[in-house]
């Protein structure tokens, strides 16, 4: 499985970006998840959601302002992002986790990783 993220770049603080996630290979089954880090910061995740789209979860600091979703038959993710806040400025990555939904927010559930969009909100 290849992931390829895209959609990051530069924008003011309030603004908006959709990021886009594209797979190649068998992703049937995934969780796929976005995750990001900081500069001198840890990754942190942010948004996933499972399969048949029925199941999804945002990290506590983008709920309401971020959303989730998937089309599984061009096997892609996408986060938009709205009202989108300096501290939200990282390198975004998409990942796929074939485990339960339940590890959706730990790093070392997904096996595969996408290359990594940037993300700079400016104040």
């Amino acid at each position: 499985v290849q992931l390829q993220a895209s959609g990051g770049g530069l924008v003011q603080a309030g603004g908006y970006l959709r990021l886009s996630c594209a797979a190649s290979g068998r992703t049937f089954g995934y969780i796929m998840g976005w995750f990001r880090q900081a500069p001198g910061k840890e990754r942190e995740f942010v948004a996933a959601i499972s399969w048949s789209g029925v199941s999804i979860y945002y990290a506590d600091g983008v709920k309401g302002r971020f959303t989730i979703s998937r089309d599984n038959a061009k096997q892609a993710v996408y986060l938009q992002m709205n009202s989108l806040k300096p501290e939200d400025t990282a390198v975004y990555y998409c990942a796929a986790n074939p485990m339960q939904f339940g590890t959706a927010t730990k790093e070392n559930a997904y096996d595969y990783w996408g290359q990594g969009t940037q993300v700079t909100v400016s104040s």
